[in-house]
């Protein structure tokens, strides 16, 4: 057990002192009267906003008649051992439960209230995640994503920050290129190096795209085969670090392993600010309202829009995730990736955010086969296959209709290499869930151009039969459980009405 330190400590002491009193059939005011502690001060003291002085302790020992050892031990009893168990979770430990008002102490005083059930509540919860393999990483990037859906995926502080980075550096309007030399000086000039050359001694770290050291100057490691754009956000990122100050930093480009949830946050911070400065908000929503007022789908005009700015498709699309709510008002909307490979089993999602009203598998631990008609697993499967493999974007369009949920959805998807994995793609996808408003506003929405394919969220859950869908690669147990279930519940009600259950 980790030991119990700060805010925890005052809890613990204070649910314990509560529990003593109670059992010597003492109240508030008779200990007070035992120790000379006034009764407002013993009741910060249980209520964990307080934690006595060493002299103060003894007095209440000597009130209470248990040993002065028993009292401030962390052992905590039958009664209270729920408690113990609750604030030793790592979950409690970094769960960002403060963004959802709620604090600690409340989740002490459900503990408290009703121990046994709270204990029992913990260890489910505990065969649950160890059922799942599900880990804290899982629990803090979903808390991440409840955060950006609170608040649209959109930060005005954050904008704001990116934009007057541009206005002092003048590069609103400046090549890619030539922000990637801006940023660099401006890391420089904060006592960073820029080392390209020695991440190559250490093979195992090369499909990464940088590394930094907290060194003495600090040094920021990038790989030798990163694009322009790529190199552009990682130097983007870490004047985000400085500009912001946010302390918190992984320590490699990707999270490979996320144990606090302030990490988790401080680099979305950071990434969000570098795609801000390299898509500025302000020009981004007039090129976008340009491009929407085209009637007809056409891929060249995206494709153009990712040449004007030079980025990533995955930046591109993410971007549009953050401004489409706010400038568009389009706030059904999701964004996903998936990364597949020559010799890969699974599509994997890497990353989703879904804002959409649209319920799908999230892709944590999911054995399930996603629906081979979803526009970006088809590029993947073709990618894959040599069909429609090439080194340049792969862009397309497509009208979703999930036959399940009643919902079509105008998926834009943009399929590209892995240029630090041979033989292996990636797939972004920003759907909108089409309504009058979205018509009103993205007039190719509804273009005749563009396929209408029914699909579903994964083949096991899909009651389409193999003729009806010839990508079906795994049978339909989800479904076909489902639907049993519900003959054998509608089978039991004639059973109870035939023999007259009121």
């Amino acid at each position: 057990m980790k030991p119990v330190t700060g805010d925890h400590l005052k809890l613990v002491f204070g649910l314990k002192l509560k529990q003593v009193r109670q059992d010597r059939g003492l109240s508030l005011k008779q200990v007070a009267g035992k120790t000379g502690l006034s009764v407002s001060y013993l009741s910060e003291i249980e209520s964990g906003k307080k934690y006595p002085k060493p002299e103060k302790l003894i007095g209440l020992a000597n009130a209470l008649q248990v040993p002065f050892d028993d009292l401030v031990s962390m052992k905590m009893g039958k009664t209270l051992n729920p408690l113990m168990e609750l604030l030793d979770s790592s979950l409690v430990r970094e769960f960002p439960f403060h963004m959802f008002g709620i604090n600690i102490r409340s989740l002490v005083d459900l503990a408290t209230v009703s121990p046994e059930k709270t204990g029992a509540l913990v260890r489910t919860l505990t065969e649950f995640i160890r059922t799942y393999d599900l880990k804290l990483e899982d629990f803090l990037f979903a808390a991440l994503r409840s955060y950006q859906k609170v608040n649209g995926n959109y930060f005005e502080e954050l904008e704001q920050e990116a934009a007057d980075f541009g206005k002092e550096h003048g590069i609103v309007r400046a090549s890619l290129q030539e922000k990637c030399e801006i940023f660099q000086k401006a890391v420089e000039s904060a006592n960073t190096v820029i080392d390209s050359e020695n991440l190559t001694n250490y093979p195992d770290l090369m499909d990464l795209r940088s590394v930094y050291v907290n060194s003495k100057p600090a040094r920021l490691l990038l790989n030798p085969e990163l694009r322009v754009s790529q190199k552009a956000f990682i130097l983007g990122r870490e004047i985000g670090y400085q500009r912001l100050e946010l302390k918190q930093r992984p320590k490699t480009s990707s999270l490979m392993k996320a144990t606090r949830f302030d990490r988790v946050l401080d680099n979305y911070k950071a990434s969000y600010f570098s795609g801000a400065m390299i898509i500025p908000e302000r020009v981004l929503v007039a090129d976008l309202k340009t491009w929407f007022n085209h009637k007809k789908w056409n891929q060249k005009h995206l494709r153009g829009l990712l040449s004007c700015y030079g980025v990533t498709p995955e930046m591109f699309l993410y971007r549009l995730s953050q401004v489409l709510p706010r400038h568009f008002g389009l706030k059904d909307i999701y964004y996903l990736r998936f990364n597949h490979s020559k010799d890969g089993k699974y599509y994997r999602l890497i990353k989703e955010l879904n804002m959409s009203q649209l319920a799908m598998p999230s892709g944590i631990n999911l054995y399930e086969h996603y629906c081979r008609r979803w526009l970006s697993i088809r590029q993947l499967e073709e990618a894959v296959s040599g069909k429609g493999a090439s080194d340049e974007p792969v862009i397309e369009a497509q009208r979703s209709h999930f036959i399940d949920q009643d919902l079509t959805i105008l998926n834009i998807s943009i399929l590209r290499p892995l240029y630090l994995k041979p033989d292996s793609f990636s797939s972004m996808t920003l759907g909108i869930v089409l309504t009058e408003k979205v018509s009103q506003t993205i007039h190719f929405a509804f273009d005749s151009s563009i396929p209408d394919v029914d699909v579903n969220e994964t083949c096991e859950r899909c009651f389409m039969s193999k003729d009806a869908c010839g990508q079906r690669v795994a049978p339909p147990f989800v479904f076909n459980e489902s639907e049993r279930l519900k003959t054998r519940e509608n089978s039991l009600k004639c059973l109870l009405r035939d023999f007259g259950e009121v």
